[in-house]
C-alpha cells in the first residue's frame, strides 16, 4: 500500500508541474496564431484601396462624359485613345464630328498656333453647331480672317480646364473676352447657350470640352 500510495504522489506532483507548462505553451501558441490573424487582418486591409482612392468623386471624371461621346470612333486616331497622342488641331481632323471647326481654323491659319500651345483648353462646337448658323452669315465668316479669328479664339482658354472647375467658372480666353460655365454633374452649359456634349477629351496638349453651339461675340 505504501508503494501505492508513493506511485500516486509522484504522479500527482508530476501532473501539477507538466499541467502550468502545458497550458502555458498553448496559451503561447493559440496568441501567436490570434496575433498572425490580427496581422493578416491588418496587411488585407492595407492592400485593399479605399473607395476615394479607388477611383470615386472626381478620379470618375477622368474619363470623357457626356451623350455625343457615344459618336467617337472606338478605334484610329479619330478615338478617345488616338485623339490623345495628337496635338489639338490634329487631333479634331481625325474626329468627323469637327470637320467644320477645322476647316474654320485652318482658314483662319490657326493650325500651328493651337498645336504649338501648351495646356490649354478648348470648347469645340460640332458640325451641327456650325449648322445652327444661316448659311449666307457663315461664309460670310469664313470669308474674314480676322472676323473667324476672333470667334475660333474666344472658345480657347491658356489653362487647362477639368470637369470640376466647370461648375461655376469664369475664364479668359485667347481672343480676350470673358467666357463662363456652369452646371453640375455631366451636365454643363458654356456662357449660358452651349451645351458641353463630350467634354474632358484629352489631346496630347488640351482639353477639349465639345459643345453644341457656336460661341459668337457680344455685342
Amino acid at each position: 500500500m505504501s508503494t501505492l500510495r508513493f506511485r500516486r504522489a509522484a504522479l500527482a506532483v508530476t501532473a501539477a508541474a507538466v499541467l502550468p507548462l502545458a497550458l502555458s505553451a498553448c496559451s503561447n501558441d493559440m496568441d501567436g496564431k490570434d496575433k498572425d490573424k490580427a496581422s493578416d487582418k491588418a496587411s488585407s486591409s492595407e492592400a485593399k484601396p479605399s473607395k476615394d482612392s479607388a477611383g470615386g468623386g472626381m478620379g470618375a471624371m477622368a474619363k470623357p462624359f457626356g451623350p455625343a461621346c457615344a459618336t467617337v470612333p472606338k478605334g484610329g486616331k479619330g478615338s478617345f485613345d488616338g485623339m490623345a497622342k495628337d496635338p489639338v488641331a490634329t487631333a479634331a481632323s481625325h474626329n468627323p464630328a469637327l470637320s467644320t471647326l477645322v476647316t474654320a481654323v485652318k482658314k483662319a491659319g490657326l493650325v500651328d498656333t493651337l498645336n504649338g500651345a501648351k495646356d490649354i483648353t478648348v470648347f469645340a462646337p460640332t458640325n451641327d453647331a456650325f449648322g445652327k448658323i444661316p448659311k449666307a452669315q457663315l461664309d460670310k465668316v469664313l470669308a474674314d480672317k480676322a472676323m473667324l479669328t476672333k470667334i475660333l479664339t474666344g472658345h480657347v482658354v491658356g489653362e487647362k480646364i477639368s470637369p470640376d472647375k466647370l461648375a461655376d467658372g469664369s475664364f479668359d480666353t485667347l481672343a480676350k473676352n470673358k467666357l463662363t460655365t456652369s452646371g453640375s454633374g455631366e451636365s454643363y452649359m458654356v456662357d449660358g447657350s452651349a451645351n458641353v456634349v463630350c467634354g474632358n477629351v484629352q489631346t496630347a496638349n488640351a482639353t477639349v470640352h465639345i459643345i453644341d453651339t457656336v460661341l459668337l461675340p457680344k455685342k
